[in-house]
């Protein structure tokens, strides 16, 4: 008998496999795909050329330093060369990674005044104290909401909770900034993977967590792409002594509470814990009973350029692309995107963002791409149900409207600059919830794995907990449905691990 089966071979997996292992517990990891890592991979899309591209997951801002340092993994996460840049007529807003001259002129040219340039200042420096008081706890045991506030209001000033925890974001904006763009700029954090209104609080929840990440917030580029993240995973937790088995898909998870049994193939482990790395959802299915889904709502678009299109603003695109560049993305256009999804409809105006990543980090490209560059579309507010039935012909319709909308602040068509493969096809792929579904497992293509949950004890019951507690008392969640889960951070693994370390 194992004394832990983990079931999903995932990032926040392969963190407790090896927290567990080091600690000289016996692990086994059952995975269904051929290779670990889930969403957090590296895959070369397109025949006969040789680009590694980050095909889910994308970026890292979650991933405490302290995983990091733990299990002895040798990352490399490289700041981007500007932190945003949003086309508007003729100039557009440029937010500098750390902002000089450059971004206050371009609020003074965006909104007429440097009003909104001074409130965005004192925001994001509150913002930034109560990352540096939040990122820390989320490697703890859940204490109460109360005490959190005490906490973090203790070192960031204490509008900030009120702004980020208490009321909707949405009306934080409207009341910090008058330019409908700027506010828009700040409110996408609120909604990227999340179907919701920027009036709802489940809208702030995601805010917190696109801020907070490892105390700064900053969201990195993985050198070598998302599979050096997940090949360092591995490696830790296979040097440890975890045991990887793919092509391992689990039918069945059953436990009297102190003794577990799970099924994949022909096969039935027992072991004294297990962990679940898949969503709630199907963990529920896995054990027999009547669950329902969080669908997702976002498409993924992939592309090879052979150069980086210019600009109408004259914006050079080696700053506007490197960091994230806001396509349609104005408060007003994010709502209504938001209401005309709500109600069975593709959005008249598609919200999206996109960066570069091989700007920041060139070794994704083979040496015969010299010159050419990646860019990755993230879309908004596109939920599952939009797909269903017509998942393929909406995918292409998706694109090429993507593509149009770029082609309105771009000097040249986006077309033109796209490379091709061996048998002459533009190298572009797009993923939408449905095909997340199908490839990885993932419920309705929910990349949280459910809501998102706020990072305190919502329950005396909670309280002292990690968040990772089930109604089963060896069976804990250690990925992104757990409690502080979401996006490529651990630390589901590392609770889940905690979790099982104070029983064993």
């Amino acid at each position: 008998m194992d004394d832990v089966v983990i079931v999903g071979g995932g990032h926040n997996g392969l963190v407790a496999a090896a927290y567990l292992a080091r600690a000289g517990k016996s692990v086994k990891v059952l995975e269904k795909l051929p290779h670990a890592g889930g969403a957090a991979v590296s895959a070369s899309p397109w025949e006969g050329v040789d680009a590694r591209l980050s095909r889910y997951s994308y970026l890292v801002s979650l991933l405490p330093d302290r995983i990091v340092s733990d299990l002895g993994l040798n990352l490399a996460l490289r700041s981007r060369a500007a932190s945003s840049y949003t086309p508007d007529g003729r100039t557009g807003l440029l937010v500098e990674r750390t902002p000089g001259e450059a971004t206050v002129a371009s609020f003074e040219a965006v909104c007429g005044s440097l009003d909104d340039w001074e409130r965005w200042r004192r925001f994001y420096a509150d913002l930034e104290l109560m990352a540096a008081a939040l990122a820390p706890t989320l490697l703890e045991p859940l204490v109460p909401r109360e005490d959190l506030r005490v906490h973090v209001d203790a070192v960031a000033r204490g509008r900030v909770w009120d702004q980020v925890f208490e009321r909707p974001i949405g009306a934080t904006l409207q009341e910090l900034f008058g330019n409908d763009l700027v506010r828009g700029v700040v409110g996408t954090d609120a909604l990227i993977g999340t179907h919701s209104s920027l009036h709802s609080l489940s809208a702030n929840k995601c805010f917190l967590y696109h801020v907070i990440g490892n105390g700064t917030g900053e969201w990195k580029v993985p050198v070598g792409g998302m599979g050096a993240v997940t090949a360092e995973l591995e490696r830790a937790a296979r040097e440890a002594g975890a045991r990887i088995v793919c092509d391992a898909e689990v039918t069945s998870i059953s436990s009297d509470g102190k003794t577990a049994s799970v099924s994949y193939g022909d096969t039935t482990v027992d072991a004294r814990f297990v962990l679940s790395n898949v969503a709630p959802s199907v963990l529920g299915r896995l054990q027999g009973r009547e669950v329902h889904d969080a669908p997702g709502c976002q498409l993924k678009i992939n592309m090879l350029l052979r150069r980086l299109p210019a600009l109408r603003s004259g914006v050079d695109p080696r700053i506007a692309f490197a960091g994230t560049f806001h396509l349609d993305e104005s408060y007003d256009r994010l709502e209504t995107a938001y209401r005309e999804s709500a109600a069975g409809r593709v959005p008249p105006v598609l919200p999206g963002e996109m960066y570069c990543h091989s700007l920041t980090d060139p070794s994704i490209l083979g040496p015969g791409l010299a010159g050419h560059e990646t860019l990755t579309l993230f879309g908004l507010h596109l939920p599952a149900s939009l797909f269903e039935g017509r998942n393929e012909a909406l995918r292409d319709e998706l694109v090429a409207r993507y593509l149009d909308q770029l082609d309105a602040h771009l000097v040249e068509p986006i077309r033109d600059c796209l490379a091709t493969d061996a048998g002459g096809r533009p190298c572009i792929e797009a993923r939408t919830p449905l095909d997340l579904e199908d490839e990885l497992g993932l419920p309705g293509g929910n990349i949280f794995h459910g809501e998102l949950g706020w990072p305190f004890a919502e329950t005396g019951a909670e309280v002292g907990t990690w968040g990772v507690e089930t109604d089963v008392d060896n069976v804990f969640i250690c990925g992104a449905g757990a409690r502080r889960g979401g996006g490529v951070s651990g630390i589901g693994g590392h609770n889940a691990a905690r979790a099982v370390l104070e029983r064993l």
